[in-house]
């Protein structure tokens, strides 16, 4: 086990679940930052657990004590984000963190400017950048596991107003790979890195590979904007994430501006995942 002591925020979610799980695998020691104690099961002895919130900054001192790095994950939801990530960022100052390192997004980049993604993500990055602690960014682009969040089986397919544009999905565990070499070896201080899969892909090209790896008959719909605006305010999304998917969709998506980089292979040393495989390795969660 190496002496680098590392805290990971967001810890059960779904990048920050796998970081915890690959720091441990490479023998690092690891402190998991969560609300819910209960779900931090799921890491076993090896991990240290700590209970914190970062809506109450007053009592983060005692996750953030002792550690030398931090992975600072949140999902960005509402307009708190900033403020939220801000604790964290201050907290690890405080404590004497040396390096911090960001899960951002592919949002924050140009094509989505003026919209609520873009804004709290470069609002989070800039207070990062002035903290004066050394800072790492990612920022990845559309989760391979994100159709299981729109219920790509149960629902017959996708249904995105994204018409034939591509996108570039990733594996969340290629994400959690590079958080974890970024955090475990130098000379990635104040670098960005734009973090995508190994093809771009149509939705219909993506519900194509579901549908094959699950053998289910799925199809991919390009719904009109409107339609689909209504059909997630109605099931309860935030209007500002609402927002900021359209956005994306036409502006990123549809447009054409979505590219692939080959940050994922200079990093680790070999090809991202392919969005088949990450169908077929997490067949039981898409069914």
């Amino acid at each position: 086990m190496t002496n680098t002591f590392i805290l990971v925020t967001g810890a059960t979610g779904t990048v920050g679940s796998e970081v915890v799980k690959q720091l441990v695998q490479g023998g690092h020691r690891v402190r998991a930052m969560v609300r819910d104690l209960a779900k931090a099961a799921q890491f076993g002895p090896k991990v240290e657990i700590v209970q914190g919130d970062l809506s109450k900054p007053e009592a983060l001192a005692a996750a953030f004590v002792g550690v030398d790095k931090v992975y600072v994950v949140l999902p960005a939801i509402d307009p708190e984000f900033p403020e939220l990530e801000g604790n964290a960022f201050n907290a690890a100052k405080k404590a004497g963190v040396k390096h911090i390192v960001k899960q951002s997004s592919v949002v924050a980049t140009d094509f989505m400017a003026g919209t609520p993604f873009a804004e709290w993500h470069g609002a989070s990055e800039k207070r990062l950048r002035a903290i004066g602690v050394a800072w790492t960014i990612l920022r990845p682009h559309f989760f391979d596991s994100n159709v299981i969040e729109f219920g790509i089986v149960p629902r017959g397919g996708l249904f995105f107003p994204a018409g034939n544009g591509k996108d570039a999905p990733i594996d969340p565990r290629d994400i959690a790979a590079v958080a974890v070499k970024v955090l475990t070896t130098p000379g990635h201080e104040e670098k960005v890195y734009e973090l995508t899969g190994p093809e771009l892909l149509s939705f219909a090209e993506v519900v194509q590979k579901i549908a094959t790896v699950t053998g289910k008959p799925l199809k991919y719909v390009d719904v009109p904007e409107a339609t689909w605006r209504e059909e997630m305010l109605s099931a309860g999304a935030p209007p500002p994430v609402v927002e900021s998917l359209l956005a994306y969709f036409a502006g990123g998506v549809k447009a054409g501006r979505i590219h692939m980089t080959s940050t994922v292979s200079e990093l680790l040393g070999r090809p991202p995942r392919a969005l088949n495989q990450w169908a077929k390795d997490y067949i039981a969660a898409l069914q």
